[in-house]
């Protein structure tokens, strides 16, 4: 049987964030998701939302991201990403996470 959750979100949470930018972390025990604005002009890309969360949890989050990509892309075709396999080159943040 599965267990249901009742889930709450706060009118200020439920507005997001803008985010095109994810910077990546991990140690042995965590991975840290830091959630980032990289606007054209602005001098610094600031992080606006950090989430920190187990190595079991991310590899869930990992499977359902490729679930929801994959029912997105029936829908409504496929997510084209830039011609370069490579993104950005990692950032050199100024403070440590």
């Amino acid at each position: 049987m599965e267990k249901k959750i009742d889930i709450e979100i706060k009118p200020e949470v439920a507005q997001g964030r803008y985010s095109n930018l994810a910077i990546i972390t991990h140690s042995s025990s965590e991975f840290i998701l830091d959630f980032a604005q990289n606007m054209p002009g602005m001098p610094k890309v600031q992080v606006g939302s950090r989430i920190v969360m187990t190595p079991e949890h991310a590899k869930r989050l990992l499977g359902a991201l490729n679930e929801n990509i994959r029912k997105y892309e029936s829908q409504f075709g496929e997510i084209r990403l830039p011609v370069s396999p490579m993104m950005m080159p990692p950032l050199k943040p100024d403070a440590e996470a």
